[in-house]
């Protein structure tokens, strides 16, 4: 009989009692209490299972669960009787920062008290009896009453919110006469939207109190694991924490903790009676690799597969994906012409540093595809090790093809116009429509030199090259299968800025060249667009083309000209 699948259900105790699908991840318990670590830091890609592990733990560790070896009977864990004795009986404080997204950073303190509060209700057994005084009690509710009625007052402190956990800890271990686990999921949630809405240092001086606080000099600790995506730079929030064991992407540690091996993925489809897809669903979904293990499956997508049947990209998440679209599109040229090859099939070769600085993303070197490795939209498929620098370089490439065609969405994303369509725009560029191109070009243009405009330093002579750069991003995304599509190349006696081969005889082939307006030399932007197109035959940028058999007849050249916000396209 095939079994229900429940999704979304990130409850361990939920689908054990339902007898919903689930893969047998307890191993992943004896792992770790194996190997002993203090504080274990463990990151991986969003809707990898993080959630669901960590109240898979708190249901094996926590006294509350002490009745419940039904949970676990019959899974790995439970054949070893050492584990069975283990099983509910410590307490356990579990915690997630999931739903803090704050867009201001009050909104985000008082998302954090919220969640305090939220925690203390679930031990609120403790105030029962006499093992807390009665101002114990009242400093137990303070984060109750804060959290239902936030404008009055602020009885909740910054010492109060910092020394929370190692608060409740104490109280458990008073309590009971042991020492508590405290597992933290999506720590890194606040941080992200901390970074994107501009309040990244207040959030950073507390959350780095709090977490000093409950994992570094709390007595009361035995031990902990926190979650999330990315690993947040040690400075910024993890200072002076050397009981840290961080494991991220990179790591041989807990390698099939998290997502489907391949072997759970075939299993998976035979117990649902779908053999048969095994080899779409790898082209869809393969990919990831963690630590030497380069077999791991997309849980959310393939059990979405497995309750639909439909190949589809179920990992699409538009408010995960922001930070990502808005470093990329306002990223430097350089940047852009990496996505292109990138979005070409090809590998990228660069340095990684795994910690996230998120106030350096726009400037430190690797540091967009550090966070997209993390993010899990990258793979590492190769690398080497220089002994005389001691660096590391990495080769790295787009995922699968559903993160393909979700980097593909999000590019296509940044050309929409409420009353025009960039699919109208490409259409209009093959025929040779210019009126079109321009009303269309010069509403994008306006949209995106604003978005730059926003950022840091801006830079008048920048804007135009990252503008083409994204321009050739979206061609490429929708135009590959008609064209091989590339930039900044040599060809002829200089370097063109975009040139689309076609794959079909029967197309033509472009050469589009991006200009500034240069008010020594130009009176207006019709010139620019003619010295734009005089270079394009002064420097014979069609030497590629014809070397490709391209007649010349075929061979038609784009100036585009601006100037500020303006844009001028001709031919």
């Amino acid at each position: 009989m095939k079994p229900t699948i429940s999704i979304g259900t990130q409850s361990f105790e939920y689908l054990r009692e339902h007898n919903y699908f689930f893969i047998d991840k307890t191993d992943f318990i004896k792992e770790w209490w194996e190997n002993g670590d203090a504080v274990t830091l463990i990151t991986r890609p969003r809707r990898f299972g993080k959630t669901l592990n960590l109240d898979m733990f708190k249901c094996f560790f926590s006294n509350q669960y002490s009745k419940r070896e039904d949970l676990f009977r019959g899974l790995s864990i439970w054949k070893d009787d050492k584990y069975r004795q283990l099983q509910g009986s410590y307490p356990v404080i579990s915690i997630s920062f999931s739903d803090i997204k704050g867009g201001t950073y009050q909104d985000t303190r008082d998302g954090i008290i919220a969640t305090l509060a939220e925690t203390y209700r679930e031990h609120s057994h403790l105030l029962q009896g006499d093992s807390l005084t009665e101002t114990e009690k009242q400093y137990f509710n303070s984060f109750e009453e804060y959290s239902k009625y936030p404008q009055k007052e602020n009885p909740v402190t910054d010492t109060t919110i910092t020394r929370a956990l190692k608060d409740l800890s104490y109280f458990l271990k008073r309590r009971y006469g042991k020492k508590v686990f405290i597992f933290l999921d999506d720590y890194d949630t606040p941080l992200q939207e901390a970074y994107t809405n501009g309040y990244w240092q207040e959030l950073t001086s507390l959350i780095r109190a709090l977490f000093n606080s409950t994992f570094k000099t709390n007595p009361y600790l035995e031990r902990a694991i926190l979650t999330g995506i990315t690993r947040v730079s040690k400075e910024s929030i993890f200072s002076d924490m050397n009981n840290l064991e961080v494991v991220t992407t990179t790591s041989n540690k807990y390698t099939t903790a998290f997502g489907f091996t391949e072997t759970e993925v075939s299993d998976s489809l035979e117990l649902m009676g779908m053999n048969s897809k095994m080899e779409q669903v790898k082209f869809w979904y393969d990919g990831f690799v963690f630590g030497n293990r380069a077999d791991i499956y997309n849980p959310w997508s393939i059990t979405k597969f497995l309750d639909s049947g439909e190949l589809k990209t179920y990992w699409a998440d538009t408010s995960s994906n922001k930070l990502v679209s808005d470093l990329i599109q306002q990223g430097t040229p350089k940047l852009k012409m990496s996505m292109e090859e990138l979005l070409a099939g090809r590998v990228l070769e660069t340095g990684l540093d795994e910690e996230v600085i998120f106030e350096q993303l726009p400037q430190k070197k690797g540091a967009i595809w550090s966070l997209l490795l993390a993010a899990g939209y990258l793979k590492i498929v190769d690398w080497n090790f220089d002994n005389q620098t001691g660096k590391y370089t990495y080769y790295l490439r787009i995922t699968n093809y559903e993160t393909m065609l979700m980097f593909e969405e999000m590019i296509e994303n940044w050309f929409s116009a409420d009353d025009t369509s960039y699919s109208n725009f490409k259409d209009a560029l093959l025929q040779g429509d210019l009126d079109y191109m321009n009303q269309f070009l010069s509403q994008i243009a306006l949209k995106t030199f604003s978005s730059f405009d926003t950022g840091k330093q801006p830079s008048e002579h920048a804007e135009p090259e990252r503008f083409y750069h994204g321009f050739v991003l979206g061609l490429i995304v929708d135009l590959a299968d008609r064209y091989h599509i590339t930039s900044n190349r040599e060809s002829g006696f200089g370097r063109y800025d975009v040139m689309m081969l076609p794959q079909s005889p029967n197309d033509k082939a472009y050469i589009l060249e991006f200009k500034v307006f240069n008010p020594r030399k130009e009176k207006n932007l019709t010139e620019t667009v003619q010295n734009a197109l005089e270079q394009i035959k002064e420097r014979n940028y069609d030497m590629e083309l014809i070397a490709n058999k391209i007649p010349k007849d075929k061979i038609i050249h784009y100036g585009f000209a601006f100037r500020g916000k303006e844009v001028l396209i001709g031919s």
